[in-house]
């Protein structure tokens, strides 16, 4: 099955390398010769030119795709080209039905689509924004100095990234069965493994771990990170129930974080250079909040810090439009006493260097724009599905129990999963529409619409699908 991709950037790389590893017929069109250049490494068709032209995409075989996805940096360009991917496919009676994954970051575009005038005129079937999801990993990271990286799955269900620490004695070199079975309240379930030097792996019960070893831990509330944390050989990290939030910049990624935080029962102060930007916040919704005060100043002037008592605060996170600038911006903060302190990132070569410079956290915003995107890819599924960003070639997904899948009925030991996936949580949804996330358990019942979110090495995801008849 192919898939077009539009835009041979790191996105549009990092999309093509990881629907590779699934055994799609994977093309790309760029019309920058160093990215087709970058490109030329991965086991895909690489095409030179413009995805707005109907010739290009006849070459690059629209007529035989099942998804174009748009991801070069222009939204105006994402747009035309996806219309015209559509056009194209429908006038040469392609062979299947096309699905147009647009990605955009002006909010005026996201409006359109959420308000269903984006898919009329421009026929995008999903909006891609690289902020989604973003302020809220960033957000939960900033709950520990020691996580390396948050995946939010909806509702209560997080994937935390850690390594194994040295005080981890009581866990290390021991069957995870063994463990499981001794602890009174159970072992939080580890979905991956990567040991340095070698390939990662899905654990199972004969799996032992060792010091040094980057896991990825299944967890249900933030308020379970800690017990992991401690578990997995790091100390506990006080966070606490009111945190005092600074947000350097009232930029529209200031404005959703500022808005992100007070719904958790933060105290926000929001510094802002301009003041026609600072007072637009001040006069919004958000800003008439009795937890947020706008501040107009240089958020570089100690003088300005002082006033706020930048050392009271809890967290400093920074929401300016250059990555240098964010990362001058928190570094100060952190000098004047703030402990934990955040970015959003552009660059994704910059996050392992913030954590030597001492930021807390930092998410890079292509990573999770791949991973929504690559949602969109598997709409069939039903929900998120993901890329550990830390433990390479391993995926997340989220299957339904169906009929057709016969799990119904039958306990998650009778169900007998292979080996090879990684069962992290069990989601069921109550007469009040709400839903519930529980940790898995050999007796646990699975119900038709349960939803199971299991991990995989990318390769097996297609056995994965054909086991749940998708």
């Amino acid at each position: 099955m192919r898939i077009i991709i539009g835009g041979a950037g790191r996105v549009g790389r990092e999309l093509a390398r990881a629907l590779r590893a699934e055994n799609y017929d994977i093309v790309l069109v760029d019309q920058d010769s160093r990215a087709v250049s970058n490109a030329q490494t991965l086991d895909c068709l690489v095409i030179n030119g413009d995805i707005t032209s109907r010739d290009k995409l006849i070459e690059a075989g629209i007529e035989d795709a099942i998804v174009f996805i748009a991801a070069t940096p222009s939204d105006e360009h994402n747009m035309i080209a996806c219309s015209m991917a559509e056009h194209a496919h429908s006038s040469l009676n392609g062979k299947h039905t096309l699905t147009s994954i647009c990605r955009v970051r002006s909010r005026k575009y996201i409006e359109e689509y959420q308000s269903g005038n984006l898919t009329e005129w421009a026929k995008v079937d999903y909006v891609v924004n690289p902020l989604a999801g973003a302020i809220e990993r960033l957000n939960a990271g900033l709950r520990s100095n020691d996580i390396e990286q948050v995946i939010h799955m909806d509702d209560d269900a997080y994937i935390i990234e850690m390594d194994v620490g040295e005080t981890a004695q009581t866990i290390i070199n021991r069957p995870l069965a063994t463990l499981e079975e001794e602890m009174v309240h159970g072992l939080p379930t580890v979905v991956a493994v990567k040991r340095k030097g070698e390939r990662s792996i899905i654990p199972n019960g004969d799996t032992k771990l060792q010091v040094g070893d980057r896991i990825a831990v299944a967890t249900v509330g933030v308020e379970s990170f800690n017990p992991a944390l401690i578990m997995f050989g790091h100390e506990m990290t006080y966070f606490p129930e009111t945190p005092r939030v600074v947000i350097i910049g009232a930029t529209e990624i200031g404005s959703r974080m500022a808005s992100h935080w007070l719904k958790f029962g933060a105290k926000v102060t929001v510094i802002e250079r301009d003041l026609q930007q600072a007072n637009q916040l001040a006069g919004s919704s958000i800003g008439s909040n009795p937890d947020i005060e706008v501040i107009h100043g240089d958020h570089l002037d100690r003088t300005v810090l002082t006033e706020i008592a930048m050392d009271k605060h809890d967290v400093a996170v920074s929401a300016l439009e250059s990555d240098h600038e964010n990362i001058a911006a928190v570094l100060l903060a952190s000098d004047l006493g703030v402990t934990r302190t955040g970015l959003l990132l552009f660059d994704a070569d910059l996050v392992k260097v913030t954590q030597r410079m001492g930021i807390s956290f930092a998410v890079d915003r292509r990573s999770v724009a791949v991973d929504n995107m690559l949602t969109h890819v598997h709409s069939q599924l039903a929900g998120h599905f993901v890329l550990l960003s830390d433990i390479p070639n391993v995926n997340g997904a989220t299957f339904e129990v169906t009929e057709k899948a016969k799990f119904a009925g039958k306990s998650v030991a009778d169900a007998h999963l292979p080996e090879w996936m990684k069962l992290a949580f069990i989601k069921r949804q109550h007469l009040n529409g709400r839903w519930e996330t529980s940790k898995p358990s050999p007796g646990h019942l699975l119900l038709e619409n349960d939803r199971l979110i299991i991990f995989c090495h990318q390769d097996k995801m297609p056995d994965a699908e054909k086991l749940f008849k998708v």
